[in-house]
């Protein structure tokens, strides 16, 4: 079933888009948009018009495809991911990853905002995902039914790519922390106790997104990267009052250097 989804997805993006095949997919998170403005040749492919494509209902997630040149690679970004809290299933991007990975993309990067258990990596920093921790307990394959869904994910962000963030970070003079991103379901957001349980457990920070996707791209035999932007400590080391709204205005201030380091990242792809 989902098979013959991801054929129809392809097939109106393939005749939509007469241009390379994009080898780079990118994820944006909550208040990235703004990487669309830099693709050059740009074919733009609303979900609403491929079939299994999400209808994000979060703003900041405007449900967008967009094929084009970032530098002088070829791209496919999707502006708008569905969570898992949308609709209570964890493979809600199934089709989306799969239609990328159909359409030739052997790489992907992930973006998402997150909160920081670490004062000295706060609101406004930038990390590189190392490993994950699903706090959730869900999974993007449950109900699959091929032996391959018993995925290894011992390389589950791929180290090469991973320094390429770094070098990257390093030409548009930005600090790049790592770490490890613990999974929680969302919407609600984490208690002061379950973020001094994923402390304790080995996370560098939390969020709702990007651990399904990972678990699908590396399921498809993509290469995976993932970039968090800090917008705030995490439940019970500042009195922050969390909020989406909270998340989309400190996102407002990030988005410039995360879509500098997006630009650079793709142009090390290319080359």
């Amino acid at each position: 079933m989902i098979e013959a989804t991801v054929e129809q997805a392809v097939a109106v993006v393939r005749e939509r888009h007469g241009g390379e095949a994009p080898r780079l997919a990118i994820v944006l998170g909550s208040g990235l948009g703004g990487v669309a403005e830099a693709l050059r040749l740009a074919t733009v492919v609303p979900y609403d018009a491929l079939a299994g494509f999400p209808r994000p209902t979060v703003e900041g997630h405007s449900g967008r495809l967009l094929l084009g040149h970032l530098g002088d690679g070829a791209v496919a970004v999707l502006q708008g991911r569905a969570h898992y809290y949308e609709s209570g299933r964890a493979d809600g991007m199934a089709v989306p990853i799969r239609t990328l990975a159909a359409l030739g993309c052997e790489r992907l990067l992930l973006t998402n905002a997150a909160g920081s258990l670490h004062r000295h990596m706060g609101p406004g920093s930038l990390m590189a995902l190392t490993d994950h921790i699903n706090s959730s307990g869900l999974n993007p394959l449950i109900g699959d039914r091929g032996a391959d869904r018993f995925l290894d994910m011992g390389a589950a962000y791929d180290a090469d790519l991973r320094r390429d963030l770094q070098e990257a970070a390093g030409r548009c003079g930005l600090t790049l922390h790592e770490g490890v991103y613990a999974w929680f379901s969302g919407p609600s957001f984490e208690t002061p106790a379950e973020v001094r349980a994923a402390r304790t457990l080995g996370a560098d920070a939390v969020g709702m997104s990007t651990v399904p996707e990972t678990i699908l791209a590396r399921h498809a035999g993509m290469r995976v990267a993932a970039l968090s932007a800090i917008v705030n400590l995490a439940a019970g080391l500042d009195t922050t009052t969390l909020s989406h709204q909270h998340t989309i205005d400190v996102m407002a201030g990030l988005a410039g250097d995360v879509e500098r380091l997006i630009v650079a990242f793709a142009a090390l792809q290319a080359a």
